[in-house]
């Protein structure tokens, strides 16, 4: 049986954006979302930046279906950024990473849900009555972490502590500290974001402090807990 919270509110949902680098995916979500939940406003974007321009812009949709694997997105950092920039607007994962591992990372991080990508209509119907009703979704056979266990593992709380302290960034910080990821330097970040490097200096202090390291290279390292990498099986 699909789980759910406890409802908390009423919430309309008639338009969507759609955050995937498949044409085809996309149109087939639309069609779904028409059909089983009554949106009848849907956009799509194929990058992570494209869809946090978007939201930028007025109206803001009522609700995000993201895809986690996208051209420049390596993790649930994606995601994260993404919360960052639709405040308010509720964002479902909807990815063929399914692994228990995942979700709960997804749900970490903030997600109002998670749909395996491949799912039924009615399993996209059921999600769709669960956000209306203010209740987070999740997928049938997930099973979360035993309660005050962190996922089971001390990497799982390591994750955690990466998840909250990465939300504690700005979008500005977050966007520097992927191109950091990217082995970019200061005078490399400031020309790709149009900002002088000692504004990028000054940003990269701030970065080192919320993630509470010393370096740069700390700073990657607690990134990386987000990628898929790491929340894979080992072995896997």
């Amino acid at each position: 049986m699909t789980m759910a919270s406890q409802p908390e509110t009423d919430r309309p949902l008639a338009s969507a954006l759609i955050v995937d680098d498949h044409p085809l995916f996309c149109d087939a979500l639309s069609m779904t979302l028409k059909s089983v939940a009554g949106i009848a406003e849907i956009e799509s974007a194929d990058r992570l930046e494209t869809a946090i321009r978007r939201v930028d812009l007025s109206p803001a949709p009522d609700v995000i279906l993201l895809d986690l694997n996208l051209p420049d997105v390596n993790g649930i950092d994606g995601l994260i950024r993404l919360r960052q920039a639709a405040a308010g607007v509720p964002v479902v994962v909807v990815s063929s990473l399914a692994d228990d591992r995942v979700i709960g990372a997804c749900l970490a991080a903030g997600a109002a849900g998670f749909v395996p990508k491949h799912s039924r209509r009615e399993v996209f119907r059921a999600a769709f009555e669960a956000l209306r009703a203010g209740r987070r979704f999740l997928p049938e056979g997930y099973e979360p972490p035993p309660e005050g266990k962190a996922q089971g593992t001390a990497r799982g709380t390591a994750r955690e502590e990466a998840i909250g302290r990465l939300a504690l960034l700005t979008r500005q910080q977050a966007r520097i500290l992927q191109l950091i990821c990217e082995g970019l330097l200061n005078k490399q970040i400031a020309y790709e974001l149009s900002i002088a490097e000692t504004t990028v200096k000054a940003h990269v202090t701030a970065i080192m402090r919320k993630l509470g390291v010393q370096s740069r290279t700390q700073a990657v390292l607690i990134a990386r807990e987000t990628n898929f990498a790491s929340l894979m099986p080992e072995g896997g």
